[in-house]
């Protein structure tokens, strides 16, 4: 009976062979016909150096391969790929290792060539490389190989996770040998399947970016990270894993450096839309002084409109955060914006302006401040003297606007356009107190 039963293992084995040869013989016969069409047709031909090219068409399963007495390189690419394939599937750990390495060059040449390797079952056995029990050298080519495979097809990064890459990467989401570039650009490319129909578990990826994001890791890999949280908040059924304090603290923690602000803030514009992204706004420490300052950043203009997007989202009917912009010195910062920001930028700092308005006139009421009414009345003060204080006042806004304004531009143009200082002080004579955007 153990002999019955260990022979029935073996021919199952060899069954199991012969199908997956049989497989890839089927998806190669277009291209494998027509070279061995031209190297029988010189099979019996000599060689320029006098050796002999012959035909070996191994039987049972065994692929069709050329023996030629020179060097490996004179192999073709079909048969390079079936070679690779059987050791991929078969091999030890060095030849699993040399066939990874052979399947990320020739993966890197067409699409086609990425879809045709696909179809030959590369992807689930490289995805198992990715286990803890292989080696890290075997993991990182591995990630590599993979990473040509996802590039442009959304069906190869659907099999990725098929096969079940991201329980993989997370199992392995400690070993910092892991945390590199490749491996990076790995978990952006597969968070891209978000906005496809292909499913993906959101709640596997994130950890794995904001744990990259921790390690002191390289710029290029940071904001290769913070690709991967925006792709994930770009799908509002995300909100709620990344509406958290730890997200928020560390997408404003980014936006404050200037080249990864870009990326943090457009995250932060996907949030702050959703009323729980906006309470893990409201309630962070860092707000609004972070995004203020992020304001003054002439040099970085797409930041601008990004911050004051986000400002806006947060001042719309909250008086509590109005309130706090304007104890932060938000006002004189967005006059200079105004002024000198891209088009985006000042349409939304006069937005913003004029609500600090309104919400000026508001707290003023009726009962606040001089009134007219009262001075006429009274009998202590004449109509000159209103007159007078009216004229006297104006002035003293007038000036205060013009150096103002003077500062700002002595800021932007370093002191030394002195035609624009000409021109401002004539549009600022020329305004009355109404025209004040605050």
């Amino acid at each position: 009976m153990a002999d019955s039963s260990s022979s029935s293992s073996a021919w199952h084995q060899v069954y199991v062979k012969l199908r997956f040869f049989s497989r890839i013989r089927r998806l190669l016969v277009n291209k494998t016909s027509t070279v061995n069409n031209k190297r029988c047709e010189q099979s019996s031909d000599q060689s320029a150096d006098g050796r002999t090219t012959e035909i070996l068409i191994i039987d049972q399963g065994e692929k069709s391969e050329s023996i030629n007495h020179g060097d490996d390189d004179d192999d073709d690419d079909c048969g390079i790929l079936q070679k690779s394939v059987k050791r991929l599937h078969f091999g030890n750990l060095e030849e699993k290792a040399a066939a990874a390495k052979v399947i990320k060059r020739l993966a890197g040449d067409d699409l086609k060539q990425r879809k045709l390797m696909a179809d030959l079952g590369v992807i689930p056995p490289l995805v198992a490389m990715l286990g803890s029990e292989y080696t890290t050298t075997h993991r990182r080519l591995a990630v590599q190989a993979l990473l040509e495979l996802a590039n442009g097809t959304c069906t190869n990064k659907a099999l990725m996770v098929e096969a079940g890459i991201l329980s993989k990467l997370s199992e392995n989401i400690e070993v910092e040998e892991l945390a590199n570039h490749e491996f990076a650009q790995l978990v952006m490319s597969l968070s891209s399947l978000v906005n496809t129909q292909f499913p993906i578990d959101s709640s596997k990826i994130l950890p794995l970016a904001l744990h990259m994001l921790k390690l002191d890791s390289s710029k290029d890999t940071k904001i290769l990270c913070l690709g991967t949280l925006y792709n994930l908040s770009t799908v509002i059924d995300n909100v709620g894993s990344l509406a958290t304090n730890e997200v928020v603290e560390t997408l404003l923690k980014f936006s404050s450096m200037k080249e990864a602000s870009e990326k943090a803030l457009a995250t932060l514009g996907n949030l702050v839309v959703t009323s729980m992204g906006k309470k893990a706004l409201e309630s962070s420490p860092m707000v609004p002084e972070c995004l203020i300052e992020i304001l003054t950043w002439d040099d970085k203009l797409k930041s601008q409109e990004l911050s004051a997007y986000v400002l806006m989202i947060l001042a719309h009917q909250s008086s509590l955060q109005r309130t706090k912009m304007a104890e932060g010195g938000i006002v004189p910062i967005l006059l200079q914006v105004a002024l000198l920001g891209s088009p985006l930028a000042r349409k939304r700092a006069l937005k913003l302006l004029q609500w600090f308005k309104d919400e000026r006139q508001k707290k003023m009421g009726p009962h606040s401040g001089p009134q007219s009414r009262r001075l006429y009345y009274s009998s202590s003060t004449n109509q000159e003297d209103v007159g007078e204080g009216k004229k006297l006042m104006k002035k003293m806004v007038q000036q205060s606007l013009y150096k103002n304004m003077e500062t700002i531009t002595r800021r932007a143009n370093g002191d030394s356009d002195s035609n624009s200082n000409s021109k401002l002080k004539l549009l600022v004579v020329s305004s009355s107190s109404k025209s004040l955007p605050y």
